[in-house]
């Protein structure tokens, strides 16, 4: 068993903002395309996912963001079987946030997804659109 049985490669990249519309504005500028939008259910605030040929970035609202040089949130993996990417992860003693597989209700049919961290504290997300 290995990941590459279950992953297609980079899903999106995570940047949490303080200022929507000027994120937008920018990521619109450079060429980028919102392909689709939603609240976050757990606070209520925007996510916009764009998208610029073969990169989607997920860009969503959030009090804390970091706002400096590696503010990046996460990285997603775009899996197409996440229950046997979480047994890989969980077999190879790789679950270190102890993260389960959780639903959100984006796109059309909504996304599951579970978290680990690598070894540089960066948020590694692996996520299977429904």
């Amino acid at each position: 068993m290995r990941m590459a049985d279950y992953a297609a490669g980079l899903q999106h990249i995570g940047i949490p903002t303080t200022d929507m519309a000027e994120t937008l504005l920018f990521y619109t500028e450079l060429g980028f395309d919102i392909v689709h939008s939603s609240i976050q259910p757990d606070n209520g605030l925007a996510v916009h996912f764009l998208r610029l040929g073969g990169l989607t970035i997920e860009v969503y609202e959030a009090e804390a963001a970091a706002l400096r040089t590696g503010s990046i949130d996460h990285i997603a993996i775009d899996v197409n079987d996440v229950e046997k990417a979480y047994e890989f992860i969980c077999s190879r003693g790789m679950n270190n946030l102890e993260d389960e597989i959780h639903f959100l209700p984006y796109w059309e049919n909504g996304i599951r997804y579970f978290n680990i961290e690598g070894p540089n504290k960066e948020r590694i997300e692996f996520s299977q659109y429904l």
